[in-house]
């Protein structure tokens, strides 16, 4: 599955079948993103939802124990807004 690479407010966005992550690995937190309830609309599926986890990036946590916040939101807009608000915030140095 290809990969596609772009930014939003300064952060990267890698995204990956429905996944996405937000931020750059080498900080303390980044936020996945998971799209939800799809449906289709024209011939184009789009999610109704959107989740997202604000995640440590400590490699010796496991990924559950990693997530220190969780959100959802109804479009990826507004998700990527609260998101780069907790990324300003968490990576504060």
């Amino acid at each position: 599955m290809e990969m596609q690479f772009m930014t939003y407010k300064g952060y990267p966005l890698v995204r990956k079948g429905d996944d996405m992550y937000f931020g750059y690995m080498s900080d303390d937190y980044v936020v996945m993103l998971q799209a939800a309830q799809p449906k289709e609309e024209n011939g184009v599926t789009i999610s109704q939802k959107v989740r997202f986890y604000q995640m440590s990036t400590d490699e010796k946590l496991n990924p559950i124990e990693a997530i220190v916040k969780t959100s959802e939101r109804d479009s990826l807009y507004d998700a990527l807004d609260v998101a780069a608000t907790w990324l300003e915030r968490a990576n504060k140095k």
